[in-house]
């Protein structure tokens, strides 16, 4: 956590500390944490007292303001789900919609992670944000996992690549994970984002060796 991350406040009471620094970050107030270092009363009390403030996050401020902004695409889609930030760092997107907000083999999910991945890198470089809602990413790996083993058989049976669909990073690391250690295959990432995709070719086999299918 650098400087920036850190704002100290000369107040009346916490909630306007609060306020301020919520302001300042791009964050929802909630995620903020307040600790009192000084507190002055004057004039013994009829005239309030005066508050000296620590502001700091609860958590990565990339990430933070990556929720906000989650929560706003949310009440522009008029949608009963709220984003919560877990403990791995992955923005969780819970209430009676999340199906919704998924969509058809997760297509709306990825869309909004990417678009939101576009909005916060306007405001820094921190670290990348990941969505999720219902339990989905964990049944997709899984599903990968499954996809990644049936392109390894298949391009050992033809000893021909396989080209699996466009994938999001993290869904690209989970095939290229599960097939690091197989024999007679190795995986390849090919072309630009949104479209980049994994490849799985024969060991030792050249691009100009095939034609692609």
């Amino acid at each position: 956590m650098n400087d920036t991350e850190v704002l100290v406040f000369d107040v009346q009471t916490m909630e306007e500390a609060r306020l301020d620094a919520a302001e300042a970050w791009g964050v929802d107030p909630s995620d903020v944490s307040l600790t009192t270092l000084e507190e002055d009363k004057r004039f013994f009390g009829f005239l309030g007292k005066k508050l000296r403030v620590e502001a700091r996050p609860v958590a990565p401020l990339s990430l933070l303001r990556g929720k906000s902004l989650a929560k706003e695409l949310i009440a522009l889609m008029d949608l009963h789900i709220s984003p919560e930030l877990d403990e791995s760092h992955m923005i969780n997107l819970v209430g009676d919609d999340a199906g919704i907000i998924i969509g058809k083999y997760g297509e709306t999910l990825k869309a909004m992670e990417f678009l939101l991945n576009l909005m916060a890198r306007q405001a820094d470089e921190g670290e990348r944000i990941r969505l999720d809602s219902d339990g989905y990413r964990e049944r997709r790996e899984e599903s990968l996992r499954r996809l990644a083993l049936s392109a390894a058989r298949e391009t050992s049976r033809r000893r021909r690549p396989t080209y699996l669909e466009p994938m999001t990073s993290w869904e690209r690391r989970i095939i290229h994970m599960t097939l690091q250690d197989r024999e007679g295959i190795e995986t390849r990432s090919m072309g630009e984002a949104p479209y980049r995709r994994v490849v799985v070719w024969p060991t030792g086999a050249s691009e100009r060796e095939y034609d692609r299918r």
